[in-house]
């Protein structure tokens, strides 16, 4: 993955171009909440939009891709399916209701959002099925660990393009990593900021005051420096552009390696080997 500006993408296996930095919409309420990001990130010249079922948001983020002066080609829309909605059946179901809710006859990108024991194989046929039908142009998962990857890639027709998990330098996951870029299958990260937490960290403050820049734009540069799709979630228009501005400074090898020397396995979210939802 090359970084270059805000217009520059990760090249998914398919051929696909995925743009590496995009909007979350985690926790953003439905309605003008939801639209107001997506425009002001859209009119900022992000070129993707992360939502999912369970965010109870598609429906506003649909609306305000439809009343953008950016055409939905140009947009790269991704989409989940949620834990309840898993199994072969019921997954094409879910797909239809979130195309109906967002307002597009396609995505861009679908997730599993869990690996739910039991079902995700059978989620991943009718993921399969929808991305061979032309309904997504490309297909891949959320939170999963080696060796849910290679379990589902025993009896998978497609191998996952995109794996979103929590990364940050207090989970850096690097033999995960290693393992997705083996196979071709393009690291995401939720939680680049550690849910706030990573304002608090005197070390983050003080590398990137020598950057001149902010502990946000120091952390989306290092998931970018490592070949990891970001993206960071804001409601607010300044946040939502300076988190786009992280292309007039690199970080030096020796802090990337002190920003990797952090790691300490600390989750801020679900662990995906053991969750109840």
């Amino acid at each position: 993955m090359k970084v270059t500006d805000i217009n520059g993408y990760a090249l998914l296996h398919n051929g696909i171009k995925m743009p590496y930095i995009g909007l979350g919409v985690y926790k953003t309420k439905d309605g003008k909440e939801v639209q107001d990001a997506v425009t002001y990130a859209l009119d900022a010249g992000y070129r993707h939009i992360d939502t999912a079922a369970a965010y109870f948001n598609e429906t506003g983020v649909g609306q305000a891709i439809r009343r953008s002066n950016t055409p939905r080609e140009d947009i790269f829309l991704t989409s989940k399916i949620w834990n309840s909605d898993q199994g072969y059946d019921s997954t094409i179901r879910a797909f239809n209701h979130s195309l109906q809710r967002l307002g597009t006859s396609y995505l861009d990108l679908y997730l599993q959002h869990w690996p739910v024991k039991g079902k995700y194989k059978e989620t991943w046929k009718a993921m399969e099925t929808l991305y061979n039908e032309g309904r997504i142009k490309a297909i891949g998962v959320c939170n999963f660990l080696q060796f849910q990857l290679e379990d589902l890639m025993e009896t998978a027709t497609i191998v996952p393009m995109v794996n979103q998990v929590e990364f940050h330098p207090f989970l850096v996951q690097q033999s995960l990593l290693d393992f997705c870029n083996r196979h071709d299958i393009q690291f995401e990260s939720w939680f680049p900021l550690m849910h706030g937490f990573a304002f608090q960290v005197p070390a983050f403050r003080e590398m990137a005051l020598r950057y001149n820049v902010t502990v946000a734009q120091l952390l989306l540069r290092w998931n970018l420096q490592k070949g990891v799709v970001i993206i960071p979630k804001s409601i607010r228009r300044d946040r939502i552009i300076s988190n786009s501005h992280l292309f007039h400074f690199n970080i030096l090898p020796t802090d990337m390696q002190k920003l990797d020397d952090m790691d300490e396995g600390l989750r801020m979210g679900p662990n995906p080997a053991d969750f109840n939802f």
